[in-house]
């Protein structure tokens, strides 16, 4: 989710849902190494319950980012082995670790020694030919042994060659069996699902047979999907939100911002599939895509969009 769930995407999903775990895009573990923790870590305080994840592949490098991780009051680390990316095959961490449980235990050893938070992984279900499911669970096994019970599964593999990014998320096919059976073999750990799921009634679906479940483009791309998810999933007893009120308490958000310098561009982007399949959708969309980067935009860009609604 890398370039989607910043800090203002995480702002809007925690109005809609108060119980979610959100977490942050991928960070590069170098870029903390090299003293950027201040551009990627801060986060607004209403977002907890909030995980940092970060990707490497240096000891060093992962302990620096769960020191720092901590300092900022994170409530969980976690570590990508999932992401196929040419950028992250590039410096050799990402899904291409697969291939190297015990690496990936050190890793995950080092993170733990050097913080107190709870630190996960998400992983594919295999890389390339390395796709059985005798594969995932021996990596799960070996990295399990450095401390770490919960794994997020995408239940794809990854083709590091001949794929896109974008191809990884559609091409290889579902097997949520896979990771059913994960969890049925080794049940003291917690097995959380990820991949392909669009929706609260299909996460009810998954949670009888695994932990939790992971909404990633999804809740991203449609956030109100989540809109009920208190309510089923964790038992609140107060009303669901009011998708407009929502809306409103975001735009207070967004002023503030503006205040502090933030492009509206920035934050405007988030929003846009906030009222799928409302009438009046496309034209809140396209109002605010031709509007909100243009010099000068403020606040009024996304108060006429509203305009443009049938509620």
């Amino acid at each position: 989710m890398m370039e989607c769930t910043d800090r203002f995407a995480r702002y809007l999903l925690r109005l809609i849902s108060r119980h979610c775990l959100l977490y942050t895009e991928m960070v590069p573990a170098a870029a903390i190494a090299h003293g950027k923790h201040a551009q990627f870590l801060p986060f607004h305080a209403a977002e907890h319950p909030v995980a940092v994840q970060f990707g490497g592949s240096s000891e060093d490098e992962l302990a620096e980012c769960a020191r720092w991780a901590e300092r900022y009051g994170y409530d969980e680390v976690n570590l990508n082995i999932g992401c196929p990316s040419d950028r992250v095959k590039s410096g050799n961490f990402g899904a291409c670790l697969m291939a190297e449980p015990p690496r990936v235990a050190g890793l995950v050893r080092a993170m733990k020694e050097n913080a107190a938070l709870p630190v996960t992984v998400k992983t594919r279900i295999g890389i390339d030919e390395m796709d059985d499911y005798a594969d995932l669970r021996a990596f799960v096994e070996r990295v399990a042994e450095s401390g770490c019970t919960h794994f997020i599964v995408h239940a794809r593999k990854a083709w590091l060659q001949g794929l896109s990014p974008k191809q990884n998320r559609d091409v290889p096919p579902l097997r949520y069996d896979s990771v059913y059976r994960l969890k049925r073999e080794l049940p003291e750990l917690e097995i959380v699902i990820n991949g392909g799921i669009a929706s609260i009634d299909e996460a009810e679906e998954h949670l009888q047979h695994v932990d939790g479940v992971m909404l990633g483009r999804a809740a991203y791309h449609t956030p109100w999907v989540l809109a009920d998810v208190d309510q089923r999933i964790f038992g609140d007893t107060s009303p669901a939100p009011d998708r407009l009120a929502v809306y409103h308490a975001y735009l207070e958000f967004v002023d503030a911002e503006l205040h502090r310098g933030t492009n509206l561009s920035a934050m405007s982007r988030h929003v846009l599939g906030l009222f799928q399949g409302v009438p009046g959708a496309r034209r809140f969309r396209r109002h605010i895509s031709e509007n909100a980067h243009r010099r000068g935009a403020g606040l009024g860009v996304l108060e006429d969009a509203a305009a443009t609604l049938q509620l």
